[in-house]
This record gives C-alpha cells, structure tokens and sequence, in this order.
C-alpha cells in the first residue's frame, strides 16, 4: 500500500465508527493488519458457500448481498461506504448463506482476515473490541432493514394489520 493510499485510508477510517474511539496511530495499527483491495463492477468479493476466512469493511462503493436459488440471484442486501460485511461467517465458522458482489468499478474494501485477526486480538486487544463492536452494530443494521423489507412486503401482501 503507498503511503499516499495508507494516509487516505487513515483519513477516511478515522471518520467511520469503527474508529470513533481509537487514536490515530491505533487506526494506522488497524490498517497494519488489513489488506487494501479494489473490485470491478460485479465481482465477487466472498462467494456463498464458503467458510469465511475473512470480513471486509466497505471504504468505496458499495457490495450487494445475494442469494442464489436454483441459479436466480436475489439481491438481499447492499452494504454501503463505512460498513462491515461477512462477518457473520467469519464468526461463526458456518459457510456463507450469501455473495458479496461488487455493484460499482473501484469498488474498495479492507479486508482482514482470521489470522490477522487472531494478531490483532491478542497484540491489540482494545482494537479488535472495537472491531467487535462495529460487527454487532453492522448485523444489527442488516437485520433491521432485512426487517423492515419483510414487513413491508407482508403489509403489501396481506394488507395493514393482518399476516
């Protein structure tokens, strides 16, 4: 990564929540353990099915979530600048439910994986809780929007009140 990138990403991460609570050189400490990755409009960045052995935190552009069923993909989700994605694989070991595909040329990411992880929680301990905390705060914000599409579309389907 040039330094140029590197300051970039200081900046851009310092101003995300992620970060909110850590000093500059523990976001810098953070970058030290992430890898800086670019995708093409509608590349795969973690394919279903796979255990995931990494998360990924959107800086540019923005990801789909899909889910494939009998070779018809559903959008299901969009992860957005400033938010996580795959973490629920990488927590909990299961494969992926879901694709990430990039939806944007220049889509970037920082992706850290199970062994830089397992480096960070042990060198920097403070850090990977911060980590930890966005990836709660990312399911959370899924969950709710997965929640609200579904309630929508049953008032759509059934009507105000009933299911």
């Amino acid at each position: 990564m040039s330094p140029t990138t590197r300051k970039t990403l200081t900046s851009i991460l310092n101003q995300q929540y992620l970060c909110e609570s850590l000093t500059i050189k523990e976001v810098e400490t953070l970058l030290d353990f992430t890898e800086f990755v670019t995708f093409d409009r509608d590349a795969v960045i973690a394919d279903a099915g796979e255990v995931g052995d990494a998360l990924y935190f959107v800086i540019k552009g923005e990801a789909a979530l899909i889910y494939s069923d009998n070779g018809q993909d559903m959008e299901v989700g969009r992860m957005v600048e400033g938010e996580l994605m795959g973490e629920m694989s990488f927590f909990d070991r299961e494969p992926r439910l879901l694709a990430m595909r990039a939806l944007k040329d220049d889509t970037q990411v920082l992706k850290l994986t199970r062994k830089m992880y397992e480096r960070l929680r042990v060198e920097y301990p403070y850090i990977a809780v911060n980590l930890l905390e966005h990836a709660i705060i990312s399911l959370d914000h899924l969950v709710r929007r997965v929640s609200e599409q579904e309630v929508t579309l049953s008032r759509y389907i059934f009507g105000p009140g009933k299911r």
